[in-house]
């Protein structure tokens, strides 16, 4: 897989949401690569023009900024996104429809080439369990969260705009994790060591992940099939390709820390009814902040999810180069390392 990315011609390249941690992977990894990496992001990032890498500071939906960065690039990478599992519609809307029809709108007046998403799989996930599904899958009829919902509307926009003059393609990443990971590793490294972790359901339940530099392969790998004519208007998903149950997965993240396993239980019909008790009280209340549980949270935490990657292997070659157990070492070895 190294010499298929590799091979890829060098040239110029927009990166959005090189501040997050995707992001900024992917335009070191661009740039390692030899190619002329230029970002956007809403905040300074002074290690990215300390890298040598052309930032440029907006929003998304910013049509002036957009048209600043974009000038002479052949390939979009747009991975800025507004994620998460609880804020306003409206929020979500504008950053993640908006901002995504803002990007496809100035590819086609700056005559970019190639674009490529990063969606989500939670953009077909309908409450059941998910096992080895693939890219047929359909999106679902409703969703209990904005930010698959805008998701959804933002891939099928993307995938729409396919065209001999812009090619598009959309990457599935499910569960991003590994060193330097602000969003799931804290998440549970805090909840673990407050003893605030529970278990959903009585069953073991498989789900896939990704390593952040697997993820970022992909993206390399989705620019070099573009080039060849493969993969517009497609979705792929991306993980690992090595399914693990859950809770094996979030000890093992723990324990890179030195937490205790997880053992406590409650039932996965209890969870769903206190997610859905805290959000209709979080927002008679006007609440901001993220309630203890979520509806989709615990549908996501009592069902299996994991995909067939068949086509991304058939399609793009993607194999991923770091296995779950590398990332895990990686991982233990950040959190004990000197900050």
């Amino acid at each position: 897989m190294t010499d298929a990315i590799g091979s890829v011609r060098p040239r110029r390249v927009l990166v959005t949401g090189a501040g997050g941690f995707l992001g900024g992977v992917l335009a070191r990894r661009l740039q390692a690569e030899g190619h002329q990496v230029v970002t956007i992001q809403r905040g300074d990032y002074p290690e990215l023009a300390n890298a040598g890498i052309e930032c440029h500071r907006g929003s998304i939906t910013d049509l002036s900024v957009l048209s600043r960065a974009m000038e002479g690039c052949e390939t979009v990478f747009h991975v800025a996104a507004k994620a998460g599992v609880w804020g306003s519609w409206l929020d979500y809307f504008r950053t993640n429809v908006q901002g995504t029809q803002a990007v496809i709108d100035t590819c086609k007046q700056a005559h970019v080439r190639q674009l490529v998403f990063t969606s989500s799989p939670s953009v077909i996930f309908d409450g059941k369990d998910q096992v080895g599904v693939d890219e047929s899958y359909p999106y679902p009829a409703s969703y209990m969260a904005h930010y698959p919902a805008t998701k959804a509307d933002a891939e099928r926009r993307v995938l729409n705009a396919n065209h001999e003059s812009l090619q598009t393609i959309a990457l599935r990443p499910h569960l991003i994790w590994g060193p330097g990971d602000p969003h799931l590793i804290p998440r549970v490294l805090d909840r673990g060591q407050k003893g605030k972790l529970r278990r959903i359901g009585n069953r073991e339940y498989l789900v896939d992940a990704v390593y952040v530099d697997n993820a970022a392969d992909a993206h390399l790998l989705a620019m070099n099939a573009l080039d060849r004519g493969i993969g517009g208007g497609q979705a792929y998903f991306v993980t690992n390709q090595e399914p693990w149950e859950l809770w094996k997965l979030l000890n093992a993240i723990l324990a890179c820390r030195g937490i205790a396993p997880v053992t406590k239980k409650i039932p996965a019909v209890l969870a769903k009814s206190m997610g859905a008790l805290f959000e209709t009280t979080y927002r008679l209340l006007g609440k901001t902040s993220e309630p203890p549980m979520t509806r989709f949270v615990a549908s996501q935490l009592s069902t299996s999810h994991w995909y067939s990657p068949v086509k991304i292997q058939r399609d793009l070659g993607f194999f991923p180069r770091i296995s779950m157990d590398e990332g895990l070492q990686m991982l233990a070895k950040s959190l004990t390392s000197p900050s």
